[in-house]
Parts: structure tokens; sequence; C-alpha cells
């Protein structure tokens, strides 16, 4: 009876003990690098929007983004036609790096500003012309958003945050955006 017991004991310390183990998965073991692209700047927006993000640690990263738009004949009067985003990102999981994610990002970015200038001439015909300009300005901002990392490394992101333009004048945009759904490779 108490040999059953001493053995029912070993069996069961046994599988709780396995169970603490966390598993480690090949994307987590010496993988410190991502690049990505966000599909849904490249599709809906005609943006080409890449990053590269390197892994600090299980629990935050630091990366960098950069945006080209290559539609210059949109009907918005104003849109993002350059970003670089820095940011930094705290994750809140027990995996490494992947899960939910707060961020706090920079970007340095440039639109194009329509002036349109209105009149009537003397028939009661109505004009408008427009100059553009270019303005670049500086925004802060934060964002949310969780990661999929699968085994063999590939990851997907959804994200989504807002920030705020330093100075400017009226004319110029007051917020700025910042969001998609990345695929990448970790290594």
């Amino acid at each position: 009876m108490k040999k059953t017991i001493l053995f029912l004991l070993l069996v069961t310390t046994s599988f709780i003990f396995s169970q603490e183990k966390e598993e480690k998965y090949p994307q987590d073991i010496d993988k410190k690098y991502e690049v990505k692209l966000n599909v849904l700047n490249l599709i809906g927006f005609e943006f080409l929007d890449a990053s590269y993000e390197y892994l600090i640690n299980e629990e935050s990263s630091f990366g960098i983004g950069t945006l080209v738009s290559f539609n210059n004949d949109r009907d918005i009067d104003e849109y993002r036609t350059f970003s670089l985003t820095p940011y930094y990102r705290r994750y809140f999981s027990n995996r490494y790096a992947r899960g939910f994610f707060v961020e706090g990002f920079g970007m340095l970015h440039s639109y194009k500003n329509n002036n349109y200038d209105y009149y009537y001439d003397s028939y009661g015909n109505y004009y408008d012309y427009s100059n553009q300009e270019s303005v670049t300005q500086f925004a802060v901002g934060i964002s949310v958003g969780g990661k999929f990392v699968s085994k063999k490394g590939f990851t997907t992101e959804v994200y989504f945050g807002v920030g705020r333009n330093l100075g400017g004048d009226n004319t110029s945009l007051e917020a700025v955006g910042r969001g998609g759904i990345s695929l990448g490779y970790r290594f």
C-alpha cells in the first residue's frame, strides 16, 4: 500500500512539474530581427510601408518603419507622401515578443497640402485653382496591436494608433494615423 501511494505521488509530481516547463519554439531561440511589409497600406492606399524590428528581450523591441506613396493622383486634399517612423514596443505576453503590445512612436512625415483659390468671373462662372505645397512635420503618438508568430518564424501583426503633430500652422494636419496588417519574417 505504501509503495502504491509513493508511486502515485511520484507520477503526480512528475506531471505537475512537467506542465510548468515552457515549450521553446525555434522562433524564440536566438532570433532577434524581423522584417515586415504592411499589406493593408499596399493594397488599400498604394503605400509601400516596410519596417525592421529588433527584439531587445522577451518583453520589448524597437524598430523603424518607412512609408512611401507611389500614387500622386489622389482626390484627397492632404495625404502622406513619405514617413519615417521609429517606435518602441512593450509586449504583454508570457511568450517571447508576441501577443498584445503597446507602442510609442515618433513620425517624421511629408504630405501635400492643396490650397484652392476660388473666384467667379464677371459672367458668373465658378473657377478654382489649386497650388500644392509640400509640408513636413513631426508627430508623436501611441499604438496598440497584436503580433502572432508561427513555428517557422513568419509573423503577422495588426495594429492601430494615432499621433499628434508638434508645431505647424492652421493649415497643417493636427493628427496622423498609424496602422495596418503586416506580414513578415523573424530571423
